[in-house]
């Protein structure tokens, strides 16, 4: 009951405000991109089912603990498919399913479907973790990161900070540039793949190739290589990623 009355009232909350989207063309350039690896903060994926149109397959990692069995109920009634299980720290990791779910989410997107899921785990707010980098360096797919903010909303004490959105506003959609993750060295063809898909950051575990770094320098790619946890060393266009 109260999963599908958290649905209808987010549902209440879109159709009622004004929603604007950065950039303008959004869809035009996901289109091409699918499927892709939708990610986001905790505490802003609440509007995140109302981005998917019906054309689309999708599903969204949700943890398996009792809290969220709300947000796995919402999802459904909103049409989103769910895949339960979470990210965590040190042995959690498989005590909290996120080991299968991620072989699950890696699944679906070999068969067409996009995945969303937050970038950090549980109780740890605003760190991306690693699960949403391995499932792209597994799957080949690109990531886009999005935020979504209402004008009215309350903001929760809780640990991830949750935005309670409110209606009769506006509602702000702002996706960021996408984000391809290679296991082996980033080649020239890679770079000059990755540009062509219209995806502006490549991230290698390995050095890339000279000719990479020259190709990714002319077309405007940034290009990270030794990728481990949160370090990596950038090669070209570095204000995008410092931003």
């Amino acid at each position: 009951m109260l999963g599908r009355g958290m649905a209808s009232y987010l549902r209440f909350v879109w159709r009622s405000s004004r929603v604007v989207m950065e950039p303008a063309n959004l869809y035009d350039l996901a289109e091409v991109q699918l499927p892709m690896i939708l990610t986001f903060w905790h505490g802003q994926h609440f509007l995140t089912p109302f981005l998917v149109k019906p054309h689309h397959r999708a599903k969204v990692m949700i943890s398996r603990s009792r809290d969220a069995d709300v947000n796995a109920i919402a999802a459904e009634a909103l049409g989103i498919g769910t895949v339960r299980g979470s990210g965590a720290q040190g042995r959690n990791f498989h005590q909290k399913g996120g080991f299968n779910a991620t072989l699950e989410m890696i699944r679906n997107l070999e068969e067409g479907c996009n995945v969303a899921m937050t970038a950090d785990v549980p109780k740890i707010s605003r760190v991306a973790g690693l699960g949403v980098v391995t499932i792209a360096k597994h799957s080949g797919r690109p990531i886009y990161p999005v935020a979504i903010a209402t004008s009215y909303r309350i903001r929760a004490t809780s640990w991830d900070r949750a935005a309670i959105h409110l209606p009769f506003g506006k509602a702000a959609v702002v996706a960021g540039d996408g984000i391809v993750v290679v296991s082996s060295r980033a080649s020239f063809e890679m770079v000059q793949k990755t540009a062509a898909a219209g995806v502006a950051v490549l991230a290698s575990v390995s050095a890339p190739t000279a000719l990479a770094i020259r190709l990714a320098h002319e077309a405007n790619v940034s290009l990270l290589g030794f990728l481990r946890g949160d370090d990596a060393t950038l090669y070209t266009h570095p204000l995008r990623i410092i931003s």
